[in-house]
């Protein structure tokens, strides 16, 4: 029994609340630091501001995934999660340009971000349930295309309503502009609409449905499991468990003997704590003890191999994309024209025109969206993904030598096929390696390495731009474009179509 192909309008209808979600999503990245900086925020602070937002998604992501792969009800499997993030992403948009203090923002963020990522998570992994494996490639094209188009007219709002409304894009010290705070109105009712639309115009397969879809896939394929040794499990755990723990006690003591920035122990404090919960679970697991808890644990050291190539792909692709949604503003309005003083004309013009910069890249993504499995036809999906990340890395290094307005947006050409491609082909690469049954639950985890590098990217940039760039936020564009670069060279040592590593590690 063979998932039937779905047309392309079904697709259409299952893809169009990534619209909405990438509408609020857009917001989001282009106005935060911002609104930040508005509040009083000071350049080398907004990284460890925005922290709150990765670490949300690294608790987050797995459990929902968990859940949703264990979820059955009248709106099937992944669509509760899709409506219920909708509703609370919808709230905080309407409620963080109204924040009244620089805490309260970044609180907020944490909401924002929490609730973005009960809507986004189970999409991917709805791909994988409700497509066959020849079509999941345009099933995550077509997400790239709402994803460029909601976040084309999400970063341009703020400019549209200043330019052609006529809405006031100033505002006294410490008070969000108006055409900021209708941007987040507007992007809220967007994320609520587009997601109804594919809560009600998109259906599900039962689980009994998807369990013949993928014994007839395995069958087919003369897979053939590899059973691992449980002990030997239980003592990788708890042995990779304590070198985590070790090397963040080591490196956090190493930080307070030298007086190093503070948010330096964000990031190794919660190596300690990770590896920490590797032991609990080893110890739990060596008591037959097997919950939802232990699962979760164990599952992220049984990770497919190709997911584990793909994660410093991931890794290097998104510490550049996070450095760029961090510090672009800063750097477009203190390198490129001059100016650091939030309550002028020039300042929030300039700021304004990152939000252009982001829906040009936006745009290019949307247009590429569809031209890339072309070319991945023609050469590869290793060979495409990494001409893509390239592109993208030339194109924020480039920020450094440019004076113009257009130059800037030239810029973002390289990072708009970047976007396009990040957001489709590494997807395609793992979804043929995912159980359906744990689908959900291991694209959870595969966001790990997009969360994990936010963590790094918050907690040392704004060290590395205060410390070694005398607080220069152009500097940390240009390391985040050579990690865009080294990712892209990764990627052609992923391997692919490798057969499931199904093994009772988590009994």
């Amino acid at each position: 029994m063979q998932k039937p192909k779905l047309s392309f309008w079904e697709i259409w209808n299952m893809s169009f609340g990534f619209l909405g979600i990438q509408f609020g999503f857009a917001l989001q990245n282009a106005n935060t630091s911002r609104i930040f900086e508005t509040l009083g925020a000071q350049v080398e602070d907004i990284p460890i501001l925005w922290i709150a937002a990765p670490v949300t998604g690294l608790v987050v992501q797995p459990i929902i995934g968990y859940f949703s792969d264990r979820t059955w009800t009248k709106l099937g499997r992944r669509r509760p999660y899709f409506l219920i993030g909708a509703i609370l992403s919808s709230i905080a948009l309407f409620m963080m340009p109204n924040s009244p203090s620089l805490w309260i923002a970044a609180g907020t963020l944490w909401i924002m971000d929490a609730s973005i990522n009960i809507s986004m998570e189970p999409f991917r992994a709805f791909v994988g349930d409700n497509l066959p494996d020849r079509q999941r490639t345009l099933g995550f094209a077509m997400q790239s295309f709402f994803i460029g188009i909601g976040a084309v007219v999400g970063s341009l709002l703020p400019y549209i309503f200043t330019n052609w409304i006529g809405l006031e894009n100033t505002a006294a010290e410490g008070v969000i502009p108006p055409s900021v705070k209708w941007s987040f109105y507007v992007g809220g009712v967007v994320f609520l609409l587009a997601v109804l639309w594919t809560v009600f115009k998109s259906k599900e397969y039962s689980p009994k449905e998807l369990e013949a879809f993928e014994a007839a896939s395995n069958a087919k394929a003369s897979l053939q499991p590899k059973i691992e040794n449980r002990e030997k499990n239980i003592k990788n755990q708890q042995t990779i468990g304590l070198v985590m723990a070790a090397i963040g006690a080591i490196i956090s003591y190493y930080i307070y003997a030298n007086s190093l920035t503070k948010e330096l122990y964000i990031l190794f404090v919660g190596l300690i704590v990770l590896g920490t919960l590797f032991i609990v679970v080893a110890q739990l697991r060596k008591q037959n003890i097997r919950n939802g808890f232990t699962i979760i644990m164990t599952d992220m050291l049984n990770m497919p191999e190709t997911m584990k190539q793909l994660a410093w792909v991931q890794f290097f692709s998104w510490f550049a994309l996070f450095s760029m949604w961090i510090y672009t503003t800063a750097s477009v309005t203190g390198h490129v024209f001059g100016t650091t003083d939030t309550t002028t004309v020039l300042y929030n013009d300039s700021a304004d025109w990152v939000t252009v910069m982001f829906t040009v890249y936006n745009g290019v993504a949307a247009a590429v969206a569809f031209l890339l499995p072309v070319l991945a036809k023609r050469t590869s999906n290793k060979f495409t993904h990494m001409l893509a990340l390239v592109m993208g890395g030339l194109g924020l290094i480039s920020i450094y030598f440019v004076t113009t307005k257009v130059g800037l947006l030239l810029a973002m050409v390289g990072v708009g096929v970047a976007w396009a491609s990040i957001l489709s082909i590494p997807y395609a690469l793992l979804s043929g390696s995912l159980p359906s049954a744990k689908m959900g639950y291991y694209m959870g985890v595969f966001n790990f390495f997009i969360v994990i590098p936010q963590i790094v990217a918050a907690t040392i940039l704004g060290f590395l731009v205060k410390e070694y760039f005398n607080s220069e936020p152009i500097y940390a564009l240009i390391i985040g474009g050579f990690a865009m670069i080294l990712s892209g060279l990764l990627t052609l040592r992923v391997k692919t179509n490798k057969k499931l590593n199904i093994s009772d590690a988590t009994n």
